[in-house]
């Protein structure tokens, strides 16, 4: 009888203290905070050959009221390097984020680029897609004798 009361007490202190907390509260919503606005999030390098060009740009343009301040951009991997810019990007300009990616790396591209900042949305994602494949050389074996060296004409 007394566990089954301890348990019943427990069961109520437990249900009080859960009710009692109360969230802090958010403060408001700045009316003139930055706003990120980008022209693309993704970028799709398509099919690139292995070495080729893996630089692209990300445009983006302050459409708040207050500076824009870009405090990190990093990526998934270590084969992806950002350059974005440090001063206050000022109400109504536009700046871009260039983004390389290491094309010496054979196979499909699925990359993350973080962008985190004073905006009214903190952070945001950006992407790249595509596919590095490895070119051929051109030179073809003879049928006949596969372990022949190219013929020259």
């Amino acid at each position: 009888m007394k566990k089954v009361l301890f348990t019943i007490v427990i069961s109520m202190i437990m249900t009080v203290v859960s009710f009692a907390q109360n969230a802090a509260p958010q403060p408001a919503a700045n009316p003139n905070s930055p706003v990120i606005t980008f022209e693309k999030t993704t970028h799709d390098y398509g099919t690139v050959t292995k070495g080729g060009d893996g630089t692209c740009e990300f445009k983006f343009k302050n459409t708040g009221v207050e500076p824009l301040i870009l405090s990190n951009v990093s990526s998934s991997c270590g084969c992806t390097v950002p350059e974005w810019p440090r001063e206050p990007i000022l109400k109504g300009k536009s700046a871009s984020i260039k983004v390389k990616y290491d094309t010496n790396r054979p196979g499909p591209i699925n990359k993350t680029v973080t962008v985190m900042s004073n905006g009214k949305v903190s952070s945001v994602q950006l992407r790249i897609i595509g596919n590095v494949v490895v070119a051929s050389t051109g030179a073809q074996m003879p049928e006949n004798n596969q372990g022949a060296a190219p013929v020259a004409k």
